[in-house]
């Protein structure tokens, strides 16, 4: 039987994973007695499973090609076509929208961006459910997919520091390894390291006196860091205080892939605690909300009837949450957030999260936006620029591994950078003139870009209602979000190979 599935396409084997999770909103449904959107669910996943194995059988005795760009293409099609396929269940269970929006949607979620079309109460609890496992497993497929093929591709923040050059297989390790071989062994490994903290994360919130629901939604969100909440976010969840805790603690999984891997072609294992990406990570949720509450005696002063001690800590609290959220892209804002920005008076909040969602999470994990390693490259070259200032002959530390890191590697961090920064110009201009507003237009950009769809109700003074976007709007904001989940330097390799000649 594993003999038989190596032998099938990437592509092929997300259909099917599709058609089988279908069935949990069919039984979901059921069980709450709402018998049309158990019947949409399960007349969808039982035909394309249906389908997925007549094309298996057709494909029978058919050579394979095992090449690692090709699931670099099987990636853009999954993250570009299977949302097609996802949609129809919930266009079906819905009835009241377009197949646009459910498109819309299902690419969201599918992206682990998050961004909703619906408010929260329009939406019953299988499709709320429905689209909390869509981002589930659009996390764990970025899981996969970082070490099974952007990893020998030295893509995906590799590229900073593998060997090989960006877009080609490395020649060495894991890109002497077949594959579909790869991907299985891989996703065999991951998948019940990344169930198993979201069954831990679900039994704590349960704990902390959320509904179900609300709590396995909240809890693959949080490990796919989507931001999707079928009560509009953790401040309408019942879990309060600990459980924005115990969702913080969660969200640390994605500074860096060291707190749970070492698979990828990073070099050797290190700990967490000397990791780079999970040290700047630390220090950009610490010494931001830092800043944010010491700024209340210096900028806000005037809100003299505030100072306690209380409402103190629960500013200082929600901005360590909101920024460790924005940070992983997870979107989530705290119930205290409200009170951190009162605190320091800051007039424009928004724009510092559009920032923090830039910067993104760690390599390899389910975060997206610039990465922290690209970032902290480019730190190190900068910090080695200012000293040859002041010692023009001096040498910089030994090691391969930091002048590949300073050199090499600071020189792809900042193409990237480029790249990133004038994706986000293009979708500005492009937005704005669909929406008519260049600062709705550049939150748009950022949030699809970074995949932190929540930015478009936090980081306006006015939430942006997505479902008034027009369809080219609508199919922009797609194209963004594929962009930001694949990166724009996977996508000038697919381009730039010679896939296509043959």
């Amino acid at each position: 039987m594993r003999a038989r599935i190596e032998e099938q396409p990437l592509f092929l084997l997300m259909m099917g994973i599709a058609a089988l999770a279908m069935y949990l909103p069919a039984i979901h449904a059921l069980v709450l007695d709402t018998e049309d959107e158990a019947r949409a669910f399960f007349y969808s996943g039982t035909l394309l499973l249906v389908l997925t194995v007549l094309i298996s059988v057709a494909r029978a005795g058919q050579p394979m090609r095992r090449d690692e760009m090709w699931n670099l293409l099987a990636l853009l099609g999954g993250f570009t076509l299977l949302p097609a396929i996802l949609a129809v269940p919930f266009h079906e269970a819905l009835r009241t929208t377009s197949f646009v929006n459910a498109y819309f949607e299902m690419v969201s979620s599918l992206t682990t961006t998050g961004a909703s079309m619906f408010a929260p109460e329009r939406l019953s609890p299988s499709l709320h459910l429905w689209r909390a496992m869509v981002g589930w497993l659009g996390g764990l497929l970025m899981w996969v997919a970082a070490a099974a093929v952007l990893a020998p591709l030295s893509l995906g923040g590799f590229e900073v520091t593998a060997s090989g050059e960006p877009g080609q297989a490395d020649a060495g390790g894991m890109g002497q390894v077949d594959p579909q071989k790869r991907i299985l062994r891989i996703a065999w490994h991951l998948t019940p390291i990344y169930a198993g903290l979201t069954l831990a994360l679900w039994l704590l919130l349960l704990v902390g006196g959320d509904r179900p629901l609300v709590a396995i939604s909240h809890a693959m969100s949080v490990m796919a860091t989507s931001g999707i909440s079928p009560v509009g976010g953790v401040e309408g969840a019942s879990s309060g205080l600990g459980g924005e805790i115990v969702m913080a603690l969660f969200m640390l999984f994605a500074l860096s892939r060291v707190t749970f891997s070492g698979d990828t072609l990073v070099g050797a294992r290190v700990s967490v605690l000397r990791d780079a990406e999970f040290r700047l990570g630390l220090v950009l949720v610490l010494v931001i909300p830092l800043v944010l509450f010491l700024r209340h005696w210096s900028g806000a002063y005037e809100f003299d009837e505030e100072q306690n001690l209380t409402l103190a800590i629960r500013a200082l609290w929600g901005g360590v949450f909101t920024i460790l959220s924005m940070l992983t892209t997870t979107g989530f804002a705290s119930a205290d957030w409200a009170a951190a920005q009162n605190w320091s008076g800051l007039e424009t909040p928004g724009l510092l999260l559009l920032g923090v969602a830039m910067i993104g999470g760690g390599v390899a994990t389910t975060a997206g936006g610039v990465k922290l390693l690209r970032v902290w490259a480019l730190y190190l070259q900068g910090l080695r620029e200012m000293e040859r200032l002041v010692h023009p002959s001096s040498v910089g530390r030994a090691g391969a591994g930091s002048r590949r890191l300073r050199r090499q590697g600071a020189y792809i961090a900042w193409i990237f950078f480029m790249l990133f920064a004038i994706s986000v110009t293009v979708f500005t201009l492009i937005l704005a003139w669909v929406v008519g507003d260049l600062e709705q237009a550049l939150v748009l950009a950022i949030a699809a870009l970074s995949t932190t769809g929540p930015l478009v109700t936090l980081a306006t003074e006015t939430p942006i209602a997505l479902a008034d976007l027009s369809m080219t709007g609508k199919f922009v904001m797609c194209a963004g979000m594929v962009l930001g989940r694949l990166e724009t330097l996977a996508i000038i390799a697919l381009i730039s190979s010679d896939l296509w000649r043959r």
